[in-house]
């Protein structure tokens, strides 16, 4: 016990330099705290640094056949149940802020969640099932403005586009996923791409592309030529960037939470969306990090299958023969400096007049065949908007992009032998 308990202090220690030293925002203490007394210590630890705020395939046991892993994990839960001491929410427990999960999910015991983080962490608990299941994700067939090397809008399929639509419903059906359910953005290319499979499929609004803003409907060269400054600060910081009157990859970020979590409890799901949409989802279920997440590839006419297993996701890339344009453009070798220009991340409103004359936002069903009003030659003057502590504070909760485990799951497992 002395030996358990001086490993458990050795990764508290680890926890401790990952917070104070190395900039860390989450840490998550990895072991069984079957003891009240093991459970104080790690309390009194948080209190005396100032911390207010599936196993067969598990790393506990590499390069082991399933047999032996099944029969030591049982063995590990009766030696577990030797020890263990139940949290006590009514009386020994009663104030502490603690989620029971129940059989993997059945049933929650919460007790007291006092702020918004421990809020979301139940709320993202409760979105997570251990099941079989996989996850389709592609981009809509080529469409015209990609061909055209234009952003965003509203653009119908190309006829490769269309060949790719054929090619998808030939590709559901040779892998049987005869219960798939089909998820599209509101946007027609996703829909004709769709509509060719022959089945039935939901719109999710918040699947449309990212909202570029004033820069919807133009080549990245019209980008550069016309608002120069906003070129090179989204080169500069791709992740935070907000077009003006549009949205950043942060934005985007959040508004996907709920397809996420959806994901997470769905059976088979194909989701035909959009190369930044398909980033975000990919950068979530392959744990990769913000300033990785605006440059992941996804070609068009490729359907990626994601199938979670447990601490991690296995990925299957299958391309469908269809010719496409490459709409992909990769991380800039030397940013430019834009030190008299504002962080894009300190955009608070959707609509900020900074160094661009042209503010003015289209529709987002705008085409090039169906005009706008005209265009405004001078960004119309707004009021000062100033967000002070609130906005310090949504920064900390948006940034969270620093996760790591510290796992003290041996100490408790050593000294079985």
């Amino acid at each position: 016990m002395q030996i358990r308990k001086q490993f458990a202090l050795v990764a508290l220690e680890d926890v401790k330099a990952y917070l104070d030293e190395e900039g860390g925002q989450i840490a998550v203490f990895d072991a069984t705290n079957t003891t009240r007394e093991r459970r104080e210590l790690i309390l009194n630890f948080a209190k005396n640094n100032s911390y207010k705020d599936v196993k067969v395939s598990s790393p506990d046991y590499p390069e082991r056949d399933r047999e032996s892993v099944m029969e030591d994990f049982l063995k590990r839960i009766e030696c577990y149940k030797v020890t263990y001491q139940p949290l006590d929410p009514d009386e020994h427990d009663n104030n502490l802020s603690f989620i029971q999960v129940i059989n993997v999910g059945r049933r929650f015991l919460v007790n007291r969640v006092q702020d918004y983080i421990q809020s979301k962490i139940v709320y993202y608990l409760m979105n997570i099932h251990v099941h079989s299941h996989s996850i389709y994700l592609c981009r809509h067939g080529e469409s015209h403005y990609n061909v055209e090397g234009r952003i965003g809008g509203d653009s119908e399929l190309s006829e490769r586009g269309k060949q790719f639509s054929a090619a998808l419903k030939g590709f559901v059906e040779e892998h049987r996923l005869s219960d798939l359910k089909v998820w599209t953005s509101q946007l027609r290319r996703t829909i004709q791409t769709a509509e060719e499979l022959g089945v039935p499929y939901e719109q999710w609004k918040i699947l449309n592309e990212i909202d570029a803003g004033v820069c919807e409907e133009m080549s990245y060269e019209m980008i550069k030529e016309t608002y120069p400054e906003e070129f090179a600060m989204r080169d500069q910081d791709k992740y935070h960037y907000r077009y003006p009157g549009g949205e950043s990859y942060q934005d985007l970020v959040q508004r996907l939470e709920p397809v996420i979590m959806e994901l997470e409890r769905q059976g088979n799901v194909l989701v035909i969306c959009h190369q930044a949409v398909m980033r975000c989802l990919l950068a979530y279920f392959l744990d990769k990090s913000a300033d990785d997440l605006p440059y992941l590839k996804c070609p068009l006419h490729t359907v990626l299958k994601l199938t979670p297993v447990a601490y991690g996701c296995k990925v299957d890339m299958f391309d469908l023969k269809v010719g496409a344009v490459n709409t992909h453009r990769d991380r800039p070798l030397n940013k430019v400096s834009t030190d008299a220009v504002p962080p894009a991340f300190l955009r608070r409103n959707s609509f900020t007049p900074l160094s661009s004359q042209d503010q003015i936002k289209r529709p987002r069903l705008y085409s090039m065949g169906n005009p706008p009003q005209a265009r405004m030659s001078q960004a119309p003057t707004l009021p000062s908007m100033q967000f002070s502590e609130v906005s310090e504070g949504a920064e900390l909760l948006q940034n969270k992009d620093s996760l790591n485990c510290f796992s003290a799951s041996d100490a408790d497992e050593c000294v079985r032998s």
